[in-house]
């Protein structure tokens, strides 16, 4: 068994430029991250969870925009299909993994956790730095303060 750990961004970069993208895949960085330290602790909080998976099984050439549904009754299954991962390296059958849902309400019952919010959300997934940063990320930010979210979990897949 391999013991190395996965070197995830060259492995993008390569899997990115071996589709035939003009330029290299790009991380988006920030000279000031906009996190902060949480307000109070992780007890008292209301916790918002983010994923990349998709709602419905979308086409490559579909429009993205983030969407959410009930963290209650959530959605047999997710989908990511359309995306470029490597499919032969991982799979999306184990929901848990990318919406860890019942570990996050068993945090609440257990008293770890404050709350969990009433609604998961999906970000889209873009090769662009600028769509998720001018479009997506603020619309996650409105449905969070909507929410009156005070931590979010991102689970990207």
């Amino acid at each position: 068994m391999d013991t190395q750990p996965v070197e995830y961004m060259a492995r993008t970069r390569a899997y990115y430029n071996a589709q035939g993208f003009e330029k290299s895949y790009a991380w988006a960085t920030f000279a000031d991250v906009p996190f902060t330290v949480p307000a109070k602790p992780l007890a008292d909080s209301k916790l918002a969870l983010i994923t990349t998976a998709a709602l419905y099984e979308r086409e490559a050439t579909d429009a993205r925009y983030v969407a959410y549904a009930s963290t209650s009754t959530p959605p047999d299954r997710l989908w990511a299909s359309d995306l470029s991962w490597d499919k032969n390296a991982t799979h999306m059958r184990d929901r848990g993994s990318y919406l860890p849902l019942a570990p996050l309400h068993q945090a609440v019952a257990e008293g770890r956790l404050g709350q969990l919010g009433q609604r998961f959300l999906c970000a889209p997934t873009d090769y662009s730095i600028r769509r998720t940063s001018e479009v997506d990320a603020p619309a996650i930010l409105d449905l969070c303060v909507e929410d009156e979210i005070d931590v979010a979990l991102f689970v990207p897949l």
